[in-house]
């Protein structure tokens, strides 16, 4: 039997944060890690460093705060990037590959800045987009993985403080909507699969707020999505809160799964 595993974790800059990934990837063997926020143009991306320590990469980016990146341990048998419905394609903020028949689908959704922004509008069109994107290329029967920071959190229980934080662009109805349209398509969250009901379990935690790891204020806005039969060979999930507690860290931590294949 085959174990598949497949993190998934916002860098925020994967330049500034090479010291925490190389290592952790080397102490973690994923099959798969599934990197946003990558924030460099592809001419600058350090591909070279994951392909000497024994890594294959593929990447898009530019000039802003996107990019998205999958690393793997076996080469990809195909990748292709962005939404191809004739709007912005978005290149930078997705990028989906093949690994021995499963498909992995890695997303930095829009964050929205605020509701009354048109980056709001824009993230619910996304979702709308992203929607339609499944259903012209996939069947919820196959081995698909969606995974990313997909800047919703979606349960009372994925933020700190839930009265005070309703209505946040990660975390209001609008959103809920747009997600779980999404999600009807044929997702399983697997990591809520694994830990139903619990609290606490957070990917994000804000740099402005002192010692918010170590307080619990977070959020989990990063997920790991399966189709329903890949979502039954799950075997666990969990969330590494170490790479937030090393030196120079991201504001997001690693989120893993693991199937038997």
């Amino acid at each position: 039997m085959k174990t598949f595993k497949i993190a998934s974790y916002n860098v925020n800059s994967v330049r500034s944060r090479l010291p925490v990934v190389l290592p952790w990837l080397e102490k973690n063997r994923p099959s798969v890690l599934c990197l946003q926020e990558t924030k460099t143009e592809d001419t600058k991306f350090p591909a070279k460093e994951f392909e000497e320590s024994g890594w294959n990469v593929v990447f898009r980016g530019g000039k802003g705060y996107n990019g998205v990146a999958i690393v793997s341990a076996e080469k990809a048998d195909r990748v292709a990037l962005g939404l191809d419905d004739g709007g912005p394609a978005d290149e930078d903020r997705l990028i989906r590959a093949v690994f021995s028949g499963i498909t992995v689908v890695n997303t930095y959704v829009p964050q929205g800045a605020d509701r009354e922004s048109p980056k709001f509008a824009y993230k619910l069109e996304w979702f709308r987009r992203l929607r339609t994107f499944f259903a012209r290329h996939y069947k919820p029967d196959q081995m698909i993985l969606w995974c990313g920071d997909i800047n919703v959190a979606r349960e009372e229980i994925d933020v700190h403080n839930p009265k005070r934080l309703l209505g946040h662009v990660d975390f209001t109805p609008e959103v809920w909507e747009a997600f779980d349209h999404v999600m009807e398509w044929g997702f399983v969250d697997v990591f809520r699969r694994h830990h139903p009901g619990k609290p606490g379990q957070y990917s994000f935690f804000d740099y402005r707020v002192p010692k918010s790891v170590e307080r619990g204020l977070g959020w989990r806005v990063d997920h790991i999505l399966a189709t329903a039969p890949l979502a039954k060979k799950s075997v666990a999930a969990w969330i590494d809160l170490e790479p937030r507690k090393a030196e120079k860290p991201s504001d997001h931590t690693p989120i893993v799964a693991e199937f038997k294949l």
